[in-house]
């Protein structure tokens, strides 16, 4: 599959990751006979300035735009109830655009695309936790959350409307929220797996499509040596479609080291009959698509510089050629306090065709992010 056609094709669609647990700092509202209520938000704006050179055509195009950062805006409401041995509750989280005048066909340029990314809800005992409802997926999960640069930009095609793509398409694949029905065991020695059936998606549109459910599963490991923070992971994919005939299966996986300031982060996946940029679309063709990030982090400090890079391969089913996404970004993240921080961003976006480099986005971004 091509990496750019993809791309263009699903502009108007806002991507975004978050983790889906409620916030840590999130607004107490209500707390009394054992009931909780918060909420939790982000909003960010970024400053860019792209150059975009089209190295086939020979051609350079500059822009600048004010947008958001790879996370969109967003409101999440969280509620719990003690219920005997039981801990009841649930999570909805709303994301808005703030480039509503970008949208395409918007007559009144003031459709800010209200999009309920978690709405589910969740059952907690000595047995783990069971949820059902919609929220993000499990595989490539921790790969995405994992990102230092989640905060940032990342890879920002000039022309979207919404949220950038971070190192979707570079890196990993987008866990997207999907409905399902997810089961986590409990935390044991640091250990913890999860498994959840999805309801399936395709890239074909054709009503007469069906795809068997979707079974996903992630184990994480993390422990503390020593002041060495430790964080290993590895999940899976597996699904087809029932009419095109096609198996979706993938792999993905990851370790994250923390010492003295110090981060090193590194990722990857490989899989099969699985869109590279919506991790939950089963293709129609067994296309193949592989890719890494790795990135170095550190923190003094209220600042936190960080180095990255990553790559996604893709290989369509029949095809000889393998075309390549990269990004190289650097990066510096700067606490004004627990709630407001500010950004400053560089990142090389390159494209590869299978035979020649296609096109090359250097992106410069300053902005600012608030969450609570």
């Amino acid at each position: 599959m091509n990496n750019k056609s993809m791309l263009i094709k699903l502009l108007p669609v806002a991507v975004a990751a978050v983790i889906s647990n409620s916030a840590s700092a999130a607004i107490t509202l209500y707390d009394q006979d054992g009931t909780t209520f918060s909420a939790d938000g982000h909003f960010n704006a970024f400053y860019t300035y792209q150059d975009v050179n089209d190295k086939v055509a020979d051609t350079s195009t500059k822009t600048s735009r004010v947008r958001m950062g790879f996370l969109p805006n967003y409101i999440g409401f969280n509620v719990a109830k003690q219920s005997g041995d039981l801990t009841l509750g649930g999570r909805s989280s709303f994301w808005v655009s703030i480039n509503d005048s970008n949208q395409d066909g918007d007559d009144t340029k003031t459709d800010s695309m209200i999009d309920v990314r978690q709405f589910y809800a969740t059952v907690d005992g000595d047995f783990g936790q069971v949820l059902f409802g919609k929220d993000f997926g499990l595989y490539g999960r921790t790969n995405i959350f994992s990102d230092e640069l989640l905060l940032g930009v990342g890879f920002a095609p000039a022309a979207t409307s919404n949220t950038t793509f971070g190192n979707i398409t570079t890196g990993y694949p987008y866990a997207n929220p999907v409905a399902q029905i997810t089961y986590r065991s409990p935390v044991s020695s640091g250990f913890q797996v999860a498994v959840g059936i999805m309801d399936p998606n395709t890239t074909d549109s054709a009503s007469d499509q069906s795809n068997n459910a979707r079974f996903e599963t992630e184990a994480t490991y993390s422990a503390d040596y020593n002041g060495t923070g430790i964080k290993a992971w590895i999940g899976g994919a597996f699904g087809d479609s029932t009419t095109a005939g096609v198996d979706a299966t993938g792999v993905s996986y990851g370790a994250q080291v923390k010492a003295a300031g110090f981060a090193l982060t590194a990722s990857g996946f490989d899989q099969e009959g699985i869109s590279s940029v919506f991790a939950s679309n089963t293709l129609t063709a067994a296309d193949e698509s592989e890719g890494f990030l790795v990135q170095g982090s550190y923190s003094v400090g209220a600042n936190r510089f960080v180095l990255s890079y990553g790559e996604t391969e893709n290989q369509a089913s029949g095809s000889s050629l393998t075309t390549k996404d990269s990004l190289s970004g650097v990066a510096m993240f700067h606490d004004i306090n627990e709630n407001l921080k500010l950004v400053a961003e560089y990142t090389v976006h390159e494209s590869n065709n299978g035979t020649i480099d296609t096109s090359e986005t250097d992106t410069l971004a300053l902005g600012a992010t608030l969450s609570w």
